[in-house]
């Protein structure tokens, strides 16, 4: 089983910063990809940031230049590194990795609980 533990969230002014981290752990599995997602009160989750394993991020046009995504492997952990936060980017925000179980090859998706982020104006 692949599990996700986030942290990092909590109240910030406009124009503050704030890096989220998730833990991943568990065995016998190999990631394709890492996301970061958001979601509004009464929203679906929208995708605000992927990675592919061993490529390049991604950003949605709404955090593209002030929200970074980045992967520690020897960590087993992943970040996104928020600047210039704005009103707007009030939310939880989740992360989600997607990849296959081992030896089976049998897709999977998991997600951490979820860290709720609070920007005031």
């Amino acid at each position: 089983q692949v599990q996700l533990v986030e942290s990092g969230g909590g109240l910030v002014q406009a124009g503050g910063s704030l890096r989220l981290s998730c833990a991943i752990s568990g065995s016998d599995f190999r990631i394709n990809f890492m996301a970061w997602y958001r979601q509004y009160p009464g929203k679906e989750r929208e995708s605000i940031a992927g990675i592919p394993t061993g490529g390049s991020a991604d950003y949605a046009d709404s955090v593209k230049g002030r929200f970074s995504m980045s992967v520690d492997n020897a960590k087993n952990t992943v970040y996104l590194q928020m600047n210039s936060l704005k009103p707007e980017d009030t939310a939880v925000y989740y992360c989600n990795v997607y990849g296959m179980r081992l030896p089976e090859g049998r897709p999977f998706s998991s997600w951490g609980q979820g860290t709720r982020v609070t920007v005031s104006s």
